[in-house]
């Protein structure tokens, strides 16, 4: 249904072609004149929920002092121009959550002994707010995971499958239609067509008619829309490509799997395009970790075997190395969050993001004192929250903070019975 004759843009404005249906960014167009006068928006919050399954080496991300006025480290640095917009908390753990990696399992959920064999999940973070909020989005929530399985759990505890392919979340995201016509927007992609190309004709008409401001917002879009396009498909044809043939032993296998900052890029930059679109506000994405050796220079061992460094120096400086890398595409994310206007604020100041981990200490499976750091969603950021290191404050306190500034009205989740100490909204 095209809409684009009408004076105020519908919320729900699509640019069609054959196959597709592209959602639209936020626009001014899309308010009413009356009530951009008045600035009465309903302000959209989002929350982006990630774990990184091989934790974080603290001596390199938690600063010595709490508070304010605390000295960067070397993670932190990777992030200084949003001091402002994060908290890094040190000090939380989920009470009777062990089992080392397993602990993945409760990570957003919180349940107790995830490594038992009488183990039950329970609902994790994201689901819970789906069930309080039921968005009105075309998504409630997306799954992501760079690695083999997802974080998020329905009510009854069983594992939601999560997307892993970026070409198929892609897909889910900006390609509509029959099997059929989804096949040959998929063949035109790698034929060198863009879906904007086959929605070419809209868009002219859609950027005639808005202001300034939207042309120059759906220029940024679009840009950013091929450019994904682009990485997506050669990603594809490399993954269908024969190997060359050598006489040489084989070494470790490096499958595309061991190149993580491909793929962490991939669907950082989709789930920016998700929330950009308003296709959802609920997000979970779970980072990886694997035994392969990353394609980066300076690394020449697995990374699982980095994680369990056993204080050995070369080991935790080649794990330093691939700890910034996450650190930079972090950074990467929350800047092209913080560069999406949304009426009279950003995405980043509308979203909150959380980036931790199930293992506290990696080298030795521990599950205490988990590194977790949090961004954006206009709460009141710029310290260092630093809590008892050994009688840990329980991560669901901050679940429950996330909950409320969402707009869901609970005071206990999980293992959490309040809000956070120390965090409120602005």
């Amino acid at each position: 249904m095209n809409l684009l004759n009408t004076k105020t843009l519908s919320r729900r404005t699509f640019l069609r072609g054959t196959g597709v249906a592209m959602a639209l960014p936020f626009l001014e167009a899309m308010v009413p004149s009356g009530i951009r006068a008045k600035g009465a928006l309903t302000e959209k919050r989002r929350m982006v929920a990630m774990c990184q399954g091989l934790g974080m080496h603290g001596p390199h991300l938690f600063p010595e002092t709490a508070g304010r006025v605390f000295k960067s480290t070397p993670y932190l640095d990777v992030i200084r121009e949003f001091r402002d917009r994060y908290t890094i908390f040190s000090g939380t753990s989920h009470p009777e959550v062990d089992g080392g990696h397993s602990a993945e399992k409760s990570f957003l959920t919180a349940a107790p002994h995830p490594g038992s064999s009488s183990f039950k999940n329970t609902i994790s973070l994201d689901q819970y707010a789906v069930e309080q909020l039921s968005p009105d989005t075309r998504f409630p929530y997306l799954c992501i995971s760079a690695g083999s399985f997802g974080l998020s759990w329905t009510r009854s505890g069983v594992r939601i499958p999560a997307d892993s392919r970026s070409s198929q979340i892609f897909a889910r995201l900006f390609v509509d239609g029959t099997a059929d016509e989804v096949k040959q927007q998929v063949r035109r992609l790698k034929d060198g067509q863009s879906i904007m190309d086959t929605v070419r004709r809209e868009a002219k008409k859609l950027q005639q008619q808005v202001g300034a401001a939207d042309r120059e917002k759906l220029d940024q879009y679009f840009t950013s829309v091929r450019d994904l396009e682009q990485r997506l498909v050669k990603a594809e044809d490399w993954a269908h490509k024969p190997k060359p043939k050598v006489s040489l032993t084989p070494p470790r296998d490096v499958t595309n799997r061991a190149d993580f900052v491909s793929r962490q890029k991939n669907h950082y930059d989709l789930v920016h395009l998700a929330l950009k679109t308003d296709s959802t506000r609920i997000v979970t994405l779970h980072l990886g970790g694997n035994n392969l050796v990353p394609p980066i220079d300076g690394v020449t061992m697995d990374w699982h075997n980095l994680s369990h460094h056993g204080r050995d120096t070369d080991k935790i400086d080649q794990l330093k190395i691939i700890e910034l890398e996450e650190m930079r595409l972090f950074a990467d994310f929350l800047g092209k969050l913080r560069d999406s206007k949304e009426d009279d604020s950003n995405l980043l100041d509308r979203t909150m993001v959380m980036l931790g981990s199930n293992l506290g200490n990696a080298s030795n499976h521990n599950n205490k004192n988990l590194p977790v750091l949090l961004a954006g969603g206009g709460l009141n950021h710029g310290q260092h929250l630093a809590f008892d290191q050994k009688d840990n404050q329980p991560l669901g306190n901050l679940f429950v903070t996330m909950l409320q500034r969402l707009g869901v009205p609970a005071d206990k989740f999980a293992s959490g019975t309040g809000t956070i100490p120390g965090l409120d909204g602005v």
